[in-house]
């Protein structure tokens, strides 16, 4: 009986099995939740991410094309080209636009036998779809500058869902809603301000305001009266 009793006191008790086990759960339940967690952040940063790609890629392009604009045409020079804000009417468009300029950011390419520069549109129009809030921001390229006949623009619509666009240049002292190289203005602003503001917006929620230095300027030789062209960081407040 003794050799007995001692035999069955080497193994384990059912309360013991029982706590073992309650640990097991706890230590799995812990695991499973921390796994998960893991994985729904993974997928909600995720989605974010690919929420804002078009934004990001759109003021990736608005940028490069205020990056690379021409000089105004009071250069005289064979590369040089226009620069207009504000309810401007495009050549090819025959409408109003926000901004168009000349820029140096076309492709090269063995069927556009044409240099880098080009001449971009940005305006708003309504979706093809109504049932969309807002409007959409349409970016118009014209590649071929000698056509001899008005081509055809392409255009690419780069975000949707804005109620309004804005548009501002800084001339050193102040900003201002309008820009025109072919008129009054012989130079290039000093920087520029594009403020979307949102169809989908929290009552409070500020616009997106992407504010791009131009660093291309015409600075005149007062002994000489001859132009030059200089590169000179913006100043803006």
């Amino acid at each position: 009986m003794r050799k007995t009793a001692d035999h069955n006191r080497s193994g384990f008790t059912l309360v013991e099995l029982i706590l073992a086990a309650g640990v097991c759960a706890i230590v799995v339940a812990a695991a499973g939740g921390v796994f998960f967690s893991a994985v729904r952040l993974r997928d909600g940063t995720t989605r974010v991410v690919e929420e804002n790609l078009p934004l990001e890629r759109a003021l990736t392009v608005v940028r490069r094309d205020l990056q690379g604009v021409m000089l105004s045409p009071s250069t005289n020079r064979v590369m040089s080209g226009t620069f207009r804000v504000g309810e401007v009417s495009s050549i090819e468009l025959n409408q109003p636009v926000n901004i168009e300029l000349h820029t140096t950011t076309g492709s090269l390419r063995d069927d556009e036998p044409w240099a880098e520069v080009q001449r971009v549109a940005y305006r708003l129009r309504d979706p093809a779809d109504r049932t969309l809030p807002g409007k959409e921001l349409v970016r118009s390229v014209t590649r071929n500058l000698l056509a001899t006949t008005t081509p055809t623009p392409d255009e690419e619509v780069l975000l949707g869902g804005i109620t309004s666009l804005e548009i501002e240049c800084y001339d050193g002292s102040q900003w201002r809603n309008t820009w025109d190289t072919t008129l009054s203005d012989s130079n290039l602003p000093t920087a520029v301000l594009f403020r979307f503001h949102w169809a989908d917006a929290a009552p409070n929620r500020p616009p997106l305001e992407l504010l791009v230095p131009i660093t291309v300027q015409i600075s005149t030789n007062d002994a000489s009266g001859t132009e030059t062209n200089t590169e000179t960081s913006a100043t803006t407040p």
